[in-house]
């Protein structure tokens, strides 16, 4: 059973930036260009810092390392929130090792002060997930690797939820577990990774989750009903998550973790506005 955490520590919102350190730094955002990273550079330039997007169409590919060390001389920090384009087992775990064993590589070689990773709430407790176990693979070669670090481990998004109803759906319904998650807004990701940029590294994690735990099966059903997607959602409890059979407890962080500010009601709401 899943209850109410500790007092979790203070908010943030859109205008937080937490910065201790010295202005107009250099900071690498690799998978700069998608969802979270476009935000995150954003944030981060609009605050006086030279925010730099890597990604395939900005030349930099952490893959095969093309564009890497040029993109990352003269950075204090890399932001990596890239993800992987294939989420087959073999494909997603070796994306992770390969891009983020290069990412360590060319950081150490330019000095870099502080590399923050985005992951998952709960990616450890899903071990028959091959994404999650890609995802502690790479929190792993973080810890061990040389630079400072600050892993953020963060709920889903809202975003993605219609995206997950995909992989349950059959024709005309929709089977998705009524597990409780505790979701929240990409703009709310987007701005606790700025502002732990902008701080000293924790060498551990920082843990954010949105303010409401709300079963999986409901997120979807409200989402494809603003959307005006006709299809019946199900609730089943033995539909896996990215290969998982979750629980209540299986991406609900522990105590003591951040609170998103932005509520599903709201986001929805916002979303049914265009």
């Amino acid at each position: 059973m899943v209850t109410d955490p500790a007092p979790a520590l203070p908010t943030f919102g859109p205008d937080d930036n937490g910065t201790d350190k010295e202005q107009d730094m250099k900071i690498v955002v690799i998978g700069g260009t998608g969802l979270i990273g476009s935000n995150v550079v954003k944030r981060l330039a609009n605050q006086g810092h030279e925010a730099v997007p890597a990604a395939p169409n900005t030349g930099v590919n952490t893959l095969t390392g093309e564009g890497l060390a040029a993109a990352l001389d003269g950075a204090q920090v890399v932001v990596d929130v890239a993800n992987s384009p294939n989420f087959s087992d073999d494909a997603v775990m070796s994306f992770f090792r390969t891009s983020t064993g290069n990412v360590l590589d060319a950081e150490a070689a330019a000095g870099v002060r502080h590399h923050v990773a985005l992951s998952i709430v709960g990616a450890e407790r899903l071990r028959d997930s091959g994404y999650m176990r890609a995802k502690v693979a790479q929190e792993e070669l973080i810890r061990d690797g040389h630079t400072p670090y600050t892993i953020v481990k963060a709920t889903q998004f809202y975003e993605f939820v219609k995206a997950i109803a995909e992989t349950g759906a059959d024709g005309d319904t929709v089977r998705l577990t009524p597990a409780k998650l505790r979701p929240m807004a990409a703009d709310d990701v987007a701005a606790l990774v700025a502002e732990v940029a902008l701080a000293e590294p924790a060498n551990g994690v920082v843990e954010v989750a949105g303010p409401e735990a709300i079963p999986l099966d409901e997120l979807a059903r409200r989402i494809l009903k603003v959307d005006g997607d006709p299809r019946t959602v199900v609730a089943d409890p033995d539909t896996a998550y990215f290969g998982a059979v979750l629980d209540d407890g299986s991406l609900t962080p522990d105590a003591g973790f951040r609170t998103a500010p932005t509520r599903f009601a709201d986001w929805l709401a916002a979303r049914a506005a265009g």
